[in-house]
């Protein structure tokens, strides 16, 4: 699964690399220039594969003589203990890129592994989970590249592809009505949402038509009331301090979205190495 990559691949790889190398692997170089050499990347726990674009491109930029065998394709669930890849090429660049590879490799297979986790859970409903902004500075496209690859779904990329109007941006407009208003004349081709927090407010919000309204810690009693108000006029969106306790309760309230920041911001990396043979 390589649907939709990120454009900025090789952009970002190049400034991971730059930080860990710098005027160069003093290590790396106590090995003999013209050695060769095989080396696996192992599993050391079970986890989603995800990540597979940016090692190839960390050792493509090392060295292009680098060969990758993958044995697993992308978004496929792999077992403890088991080869991902196998790579051939000279030992020095293979030692230089080990840790780079490894990784985009680990956080980018925890934020799929931790998303396929949690989709599954609510699989038996209609709700799409969304990621937030929440993510890792500088993998911001790759860690919602892994949300995709582990089954959910992109809530907006940044600040500039679609409005998400908050209590401080409802305050600062002069109320819900006034800043719906001004988002649909300065940017009609953009999706507005904006969050509530009280259902006098989601009224509020469905009067000025709202794309999508977001229920910020609505408890479980005061969502099933918001959807069954909403006679599916729009989408709504629950948000707010959900874990996996919660989840599965607010998925079958009958909400469009629920958005969880744990998707890319509490991931612990999956246990991944790279040995040579």
């Amino acid at each position: 699964m390589t649907d939709n990559l990120p454009s900025d691949i090789a952009t970002v790889v190049r400034s991971a690399l730059s930080e860990d190398i710098g005027s160069g692997d003093i290590t790396a170089a106590l090995i003999p220039a013209a050695k060769a050499a095989s080396a696996i990347i192992i599993s050391r726990e079970e986890g989603i594969l995800c990540g597979i674009p940016w090692v190839n491109e960390v050792f493509s930029q090392i060295d292009e003589s680098i060969r990758l065998d993958w044995v697993l394709d992308e978004g496929v669930q792999f077992d403890s203990n088991q080869i991902l890849a196998r790579l051939v090429g000279p030992a020095r660049a293979l030692m230089t890129g080990e840790r780079t590879a490894l990784n985009f490799l680990q956080t980018l297979s925890a934020t799929a592994t931790q998303t396929h986790a949690l989709t599954s859970l609510v699989a038996h409903t209609a709700v799409q989970l969304l990621d937030t902004r929440k993510t890792l500075p500088g993998l911001r496209t790759a860690q919602k590249y892994a949300v995709r690859t582990g089954g959910g779904r992109n809530h907006r990329m940044g600040l500039f592809d679609a409005y998400l109007i908050k209590e401080n941006h409802i305050a600062a407009c002069g109320g819900i009505a006034t800043a719906i208003a001004t988002a649909r004349h300065l940017q009609p081709q953009l999706p507005v949402e904006v969050e509530v927090q009280s259902l006098e407010q989601l009224q509020q919000a469905l009067h000025a038509h709202a794309d999508v309204i977001l229920l910020d810690n609505f408890d479980l009693p005061m969502l099933r009331e918001a959807v069954a108000s909403n006679h599916g006029q729009t989408k709504l969106e629950a948000s707010g301090g959900i874990d996996k306790e919660l989840l599965v309760k607010i998925a079958e309230t009958g909400v469009d979205y629920i958005s969880i920041g744990a998707l890319t911001k509490h991931c612990r990396a999956i246990d991944l190495s790279l040995l040579l043979e």
